[in-house]
């Protein structure tokens, strides 16, 4: 193991919130068909991959049925570490309720959501799972929103009604899809008390929905809190509502662990961003003056956007998605540098200018439509 390795182990690294989760969480959407090749998959490189981050004491993954094969080459490759790394040395966070694209891949069905934990089990060769979401809620929730995109923060202030967030409408269930959440979350609650789940939650893009939710279900019988929440992208340099959000989320909602994914808002904040994402052309052209503003930078974009994340995130872990050993040396190196805040002047002065890109462009803190 090298230097580094051992800065990260033995010095600033932090386990945050009840699950003791590191401030990098591994992000396996990576094995799987979406963002990698059958042949990829079927090498070596996961193996590796897994292995370095588990050595940096990046030691909680998060998975999904959704994820294509994720679920399988990850089990297959902590079966393979277990001399090294026992099941008692790193946590387990799987997802549940969605399994295939459009709308007909949601099922959130007692019966479905007990039959996908039991095989995510058996894929992934343990007996328990530390925590699992429900995956994408906003697409089986019944919609309460006064827009689909734009800048959501209002939901806090003056437009709560809208988004069903008054104080005493907590426990209003809105129609038959708030009633579908609750349903599955009344199986994973069963779940938990036979032991094959720790940790109960959520994951969704729209934060409103998901604080919507999360306090429908305190405010239903048995009056019980969600362990763990989940939004991705809202913690990044494009958009960074979720720092506004996250104080509800622990303070109303009584949430324990709460986590951020995406810093990179699914390679939007790239030199090249998927032709699939749903960021319209004026805020690709953003992006575009945000590569160039960050040319000369070591890492250029993704570097800052990474770091910029990091920072803003502080308690909150985040999952990053990572395919090869090259991806685990940058980001460990990325965090690295942020804790020493190695040239932090300079590094802030450039988030600033891709702040001040985007705002300009009209896009900061703006969300796209998801359900």
């Amino acid at each position: 193991m090298n230097s580094l390795c051992h800065k990260v182990l033995n010095s600033a690294e932090r386990e945050l919130g009840p699950l003791g989760s590191p401030e990098l969480v591994f992000g396996a959407a990576t094995f799987s068909y979406h963002y990698n090749t059958d042949e990829f998959l079927t090498s070596d490189i996961p193996f590796r991959t897994v292995r370095l981050a588990l050595r940096y004491g990046i030691n909680v993954f998060d998975t999904a049925p959704y994820y294509g094969n994720s679920e399988i080459v990850l089990g297959t490759v902590l079966k393979a570490l277990q001399p090294e790394f026992p099941r008692t040395s790193y946590k387990l966070i799987t997802k549940c309720g969605r399994y295939s694209p459009g709308q007909d891949g949601f099922d959130y069905s007692p019966a479905t959501i007990r039959t996908g934990i039991l095989r995510s089990l058996a894929r992934l060769h343990t007996g328990y799972l530390d925590a699992v979401y429900l995956h994408d809620v906003e697409f089986v929730c019944t919609k309460v929103a006064s827009k689909s995109t734009g800048n959501h923060a209002t939901a806090l202030k003056e437009d709560k009604a809208a988004y069903g967030l008054l104080e005493g409408e907590e426990g209003k269930i809105w129609g038959e899809g708030d009633q579908k959440i609750l349903d599955a979350i009344g199986e994973l609650r069963k779940l938990k008390q036979e032991g094959l789940i720790r940790n109960i939650g959520i994951s969704g893009f729209p934060l409103p929905t998901l604080l919507r939710l999360a306090l429908l279900v305190l405010h239903t019988p048995p009056y019980e809190p969600l362990d763990i929440i989940l939004s991705y992208s809202h913690l990044c340099l494009q958009n960074a509502t979720y720092s506004e959000f996250i104080p509800h989320f622990r303070d109303r909602a009584q949430i324990r662990n709460v986590l951020t994914a995406s810093p990179l808002s699914m390679g939007l904040l790239t030199p090249s961003p998927p032709i699939w994402h749903p960021a319209p052309e004026p805020l690709r052209g953003a992006i575009e003056e945000a590569n160039k503003q960050c040319a000369e930078w070591d890492g250029g974009l993704v570097n800052i956007a990474v770091g910029y994340a990091l920072r803003r995130a502080k308690d909150v872990p985040t999952v990053v998605g990572f395919s090869k050993p090259r991806e685990v040396h940058e980001n460990v190196r990325v965090w690295r540098e942020v804790q020493d805040d190695v040239e932090g002047h300079r590094r802030k002065e450039l988030e600033n200018k891709c702040v001040g890109i985007f705002r300009t462009a009209g896009y900061l803190d703006w969300d796209w439509a998801t359900a």
